[in-house]
């Protein structure tokens, strides 16, 4: 019998109800939304949705947009949508059942923006959890770069496609996106130390160069959450890495 835990995000306004054994949700997600620059009355593609935290982060942080997520797992994409109802956001957010690599017809067109926390774990990073949801969650089994491509493609002209990734892994990403129009923003775990996370942005037929941004330093020296990190985890402030 699967357990579950009701973990709140942004300061509660956000509940979701996730495995407790499975891929658990966390800073990622709400980094992850924190970073797309949607307005009221767009639409919002998720790869890769699992319980629907980073979309409900998303819908609490934008009024008004309107999200569609795709999830392999059903009983996970059930669950996305029992969570969007326990938010009230049931209207606006929606999961379906269906495999990135085999995308359901319904999503074989251009959303305004597309952004994923994809599998980023590969064949070289030691044994696989014997959960196989949260092996499936974490393991891309070699097409790490097809989910990259997969969500560049999805991606209107003038969108953005969003996606936070291993930081050790931004060379084979950055492979799979075009050449102008990419912005990187790492993020730190305190200053002085590598970046173990990367939010990679790209904005669909920007002609301009690529850019490497500052990124953000998530806790100070005590361990705490930087009064930077703290305006996006629990005010619901937005990473602004376009512009927008």
């Amino acid at each position: 019998m699967t357990t579950y835990t009701e973990d709140r995000f942004l300061d509660g306004k956000v509940l979701v109800r996730q495995p407790m054994a499975g891929f658990r949700s966390g800073l990622d997600a709400v980094m992850l939304a924190a970073a797309v620059p949607v307005e009221a009355g767009e639409e919002c593609l998720e790869l890769g949705a699992g319980a629907g935290a980073a979309s409900l982060c998303l819908a609490q942080r934008a009024a008004d947009c309107r999200i569609v997520g795709l999830e392999i797992d059903s009983a996970l994409a059930r669950l996305a949508n029992d969570n969007a109802r326990a938010n009230g956001v049931e209207a606006r957010v929606q999961i379906l059942q269906g495999d990135v690599f085999a995308l359901p017809q319904e999503f074989k067109r251009t959303f305004k923006h597309v952004f994923s926390n994809p599998p980023f774990h590969d064949g070289a990073d030691g044994e696989r959890p014997s959960d196989t949801a949260r092996s499936t969650a974490l393991h891309d089994d070699g097409r790490f770069r097809v989910w990259i491509e997969t969500g560049a493609k999805r991606t209107a002209s003038s969108g953005t496609f969003t996606v936070i990734i291993r930081a050790d892994r931004l060379g084979e990403a950055l492979s799979g996106l075009p050449h102008r129009g990419v912005t990187i923003f790492p993020l730190w775990p305190r200053a002085q130390v590598p970046a173990k996370r990367v939010i990679l942005q790209l904005r669909k037929d920007l002609r301009a160069p690529g850019a490497v941004l500052p990124g953000l330093i998530l806790h100070d020296d005590d361990g705490h959450f930087t009064p930077e990190a703290n305006a996006i985890l629990r005010c619901g402030a937005s990473l602004a890495l376009s512009g927008r």
